[in-house]
């Protein structure tokens, strides 16, 4: 498709983070044109899905036609961890999410950039945004080189989408403001096989993950028989590993560490080369800014435990979408608009760091996360994750001491997770509960951090939330007098 001279919108990048802006933004009738250096299908790491992601594929009309594709299934998640082992479903709390899937990245994102297309937006692969103009601080233009030309291309912009992913356009090249977060950076390397021997109590399409001295193994099980397995180590421990052994050598190490992985693959066959990929967790100072909004990964990235990098991506951009379309309707002002999208962005990535924190913390520090407890020094505003956390625990109006309110907010995160793993280890225990008020706000409190709280009006930001009907946007919260 020939670049346009102006568009209303501009989204660089057609992964879930920009396909997800792209798509809401054209069901809304406004013009957007998104921008990738790719021609899709291409490969991309990242294949376990949280069922979030399925309610956004809802909301974009689009369920049905990733439900009718053939991905795997993916019920819940298998745990071995420091020598336990225990199952979690999706729903058996009670929550609203019931299951998931696991995909090949390029299928996945390929069918919701096809969406995106089918809705409406003007989709060009096989160009490169080489530079940004600006004026008055404001993104204008983009200098864009498309693939099998030799001449540029310039595309004038109301407004910017920047999904470009781990490059992060923006951010590294123009804001300056990506900071990495030590505790978190991380080596990944994996393969997929074929033929490997499924634990007997973990269920067909769930994860797998399995705990070792310096990080931990995944195990993906994908729709055509192969499984994804990779390790995650931190970069210092690879880094020494590497200077007396090959990159296959560090991983069938890895694989002899854990038990659950040694059996998964014992008469399996490794049927690709391995590969290898920095895991760093990072974040921005800002996620939004005169006529930008930051998505997905060129704003946020976090340690893949929990399988959120999707979810955070396709949320970043139904936030993204709402707050241009309202802006668009005279509906708020660019100012409210940008604050709210980088409160609500920057909320949920800091309910998921704590997340990962916690478990860690509350499960054995395992080798480098024996520091993570510098986290809350380290990176997070005493502020900043009280105001994250306020509307889902309650009794924290009262504490005044910024060094109290960020120790109680991960007391209490930490004290939920435990309960939540000791309800799901023990299935007597668990059948018991449900439908108790402990299940039931366990499965709320988890539902609001793993699911989509910008669209409750009760977790409403300075009096804004996400509606979706009768149009998608931003809406205020109703004055009651």
């Amino acid at each position: 498709m020939s670049l346009p001279h102006h568009t209303k919108v501009l989204v660089i990048g057609g992964g879930p983070a920009g396909a997800t802006t792209a798509g809401f933004l054209a069901r809304e009738g406004i013009e957007v044109t998104l921008l990738d250096r790719d021609v899709f299908p291409r490969y991309h790491i990242g294949e376990s899905l949280l069922p979030s992601c399925l309610e956004i594929l809802g909301l974009m009309g689009a369920r049905k036609l990733f439900d009718s594709y053939g991905f795997q299934r993916k019920p819940g998640a298998y745990f071995n961890w420091k020598g336990e082992t225990w199952t979690l479903d999706f729903g058996e709390l009670g929550g609203s999410f019931r299951y998931s899937y696991q995909v090949r990245r390029e299928e996945f994102d390929h069918l919701l950039l096809h969406h995106a297309r089918m809705l409406g937006a003007r989709v060009c692969e096989g160009v490169t945004v080489q530079q940004l103009q600006f004026e008055g601080g404001r993104p204008r233009r983009a200098v864009c080189a498309t693939k099998g030309s030799e001449s540029l291309s310039t595309i004038e912009f109301d407004f910017l989408v920047d999904a470009s992913g781990r490059k992060g356009l923006m951010s590294t090249q123009y804001l300056d403001n990506r900071k990495y977060h030590d505790i978190f950076r991380n080596i990944a390397a994996w393969g997929y096989w074929e033929d490997v021997t499924w634990p007997d109590d973990c269920a067909e399409g769930a994860i797998i993950v399995s705990s070792i001295p310096d990080g931990w193994w995944w195990g993906i099980p994908l729709s055509d028989g192969r499984v994804s397995v990779g390790v995650v180590m931190h970069r210092d421990a690879f880094s020494e590993a590497k200077k007396t052994r090959t990159l296959e050598q560090i991983y069938d190490d890895a694989i002899a560490m854990s038990p659950i992985i040694t059996n998964l693959t014992k008469n399996g066959r490794l049927a690709t080369s391995i590969k290898v990929e920095q895991d760093y967790s990072y974040t921005s100072d800002q996620f939004s800014g005169e006529g930008f909004f930051l998505a997905g990964d060129a704003a946020c990235f976090l340690d893949p435990l929990l399988s959120t990098g999707v979810h955070l991506a396709m949320y970043s951009g139904m936030l993204s979408a709402a707050s241009i379309a309202s802006i668009l309707r005279d509906e708020v002002t660019e100012q409210e608009a940008g604050t709210y999208y980088g409160n609500s962005y920057h909320q949920a990535y800091l309910r998921f760091l704590v997340f990962v924190q916690t478990f860690y913390e509350a499960h054995g520090k395992l080798g480098y996360y024996s520091k993570a407890d510098e986290l809350s020094h380290y990176t997070l505003k005493a502020g900043d994750i009280r105001r994250a956390f306020l509307n889902l625990v309650s009794g924290l109006e009262d504490i005044a001491d910024a060094e109290q309110v960020t120790s109680h907010l991960m007391g209490e995160m930490a004290r939920r997770v435990d309960a939540n793993l000791a309800l799901r280890k023990d299935k007597g225990a668990l059948t018991t509960a449900v439908g108790s008020k402990e299940a039931e706000d366990n499965a709320r409190f988890f539902d609001a951090i793993e699911g989509l709280p910008c669209l409750s009006e009760d977790m409403a930001l300075d009096g804004l939330y996400v509606a979706t009907k009768p149009r998608l946007g931003l809406k205020r919260v109703a004055i009651t007098v």
